[in-house]
């Protein structure tokens, strides 16, 4: 990370305020390169942090996660329980945050904290579950499930994540985190049969989703649930969503985008829809050259 950089281009630009989006994100791809997500989600974030301190940046609005609360197997998780991450992604999130946190208490960075379900829309690369069903589909290839499916996830439009961080970054209070989720849960095999079924079976009396979904090996850990408690973001005045009824439609709009940009990519996506999209090592190190350089410099 080039600190140097970082700040020079602050600087040039007189920017001042930073909003946080940047990350390694994805959980299956962390089991087998999890050193690449510690250098880019907190080695990454410290660097972003030290020179919005050097440049006195008015706003500070670093993006998290839902996933550094761990497994929420009943209830919901306010913005003030226990962070208890349980794989490599979310482990490097929560580690960036305590970064923030050093920040705000030693050097009163005015940092604001997010953390939010997951985004789904048009765009999205297509590692991700819902754009990766649409497109194994439209290659006749089944959804992939990892392991009974039945574990449950909120997932949230990025219409309404627009509109969460509108408000955050002109009303949120500084030092505060604020939590940005959806009360609609679904399971991720009730999800998938919602795609098939909306892009194989309409028309079809006796249509069977099922027939349309393979269950493959489950990752080394996976989180049984996610369920967060929006309501102090809320209170400044965002709208949180709930009905399945809109969920439907937003994800009828973005299987409907992701057919009609077919050419979107501009390179070869296959491994990406595999059902691992990274193999995962016995040993735990990836062969990965910038992962090994960093080995050797540390």
């Amino acid at each position: 990370m080039n600190a140097d950089l970082v700040c020079l281009l602050m600087e040039d630009y007189n920017v001042d305020t930073v909003m946080h989006f940047a990350a390694q994100s994805h959980v299956d791809r962390s089991f087998g390169n999890s050193l690449e997500f510690t250098q880019t989600n907190v080695l990454g974030t410290h660097v972003l942090l030290e020179c919005a301190k050097k440049r006195n940046i008015k706003r500070f609005i670093h993006v998290s996660t839902d996933e550094v609360y761990g497994e929420i197997p009943v209830g919901l998780a306010d913005e003030m329980a226990l962070l208890s991450p349980t794989n490599p992604y979310s482990c490097s999130k929560a580690g960036a945050e305590f970064v923030c946190q050093a920040y705000i208490r030693s050097f009163h960075l005015p940092i604001i904290i997010t953390r939010g379900n997951n985004v789904f829309g048009p765009m999205q690369f297509p590692e991700k579950v819902i754009p990766k069903f649409i497109l194994r589909l439209n290659k006749n290839q089944k959804c992939c499930i990892h392991g009974s499916g039945e574990g449950s996830r909120n997932f949230i439009h990025t219409s309404d994540v627009v509109k969460a961080f509108t408000i955050i970054l002109h009303k949120g209070t500084i030092h505060e985190i604020y939590n940005i989720g959806t009360r609609f849960e679904i399971s991720v095999i009730s999800l998938a049969r919602k795609i098939v079924t909306y892009m194989k079976g309409q028309g079809k009396a006796d249509f069977n989703p099922d027939e349309w979904i393979e269950h493959v090996p489950d990752r080394a850990f996976n989180d049984c649930r996610y369920r967060i408690n929006s309501s102090k973001l809320v209170s400044l005045g965002w709208e949180e969503p709930f009905s399945e009824e809109v969920f439907d439609k937003q994800l009828h709009e973005t299987i409907d985008w992701y057919l009609g940009h077919l050419d979107w990519w501009d390179h070869d996506i296959s491994s990406y829809l595999d059902p691992h999209p990274f193999a995962y090592k016995a040993t735990g190190i990836p062969e990965s050259p910038s992962v090994q350089n960093l080995i050797t410099q540390s």
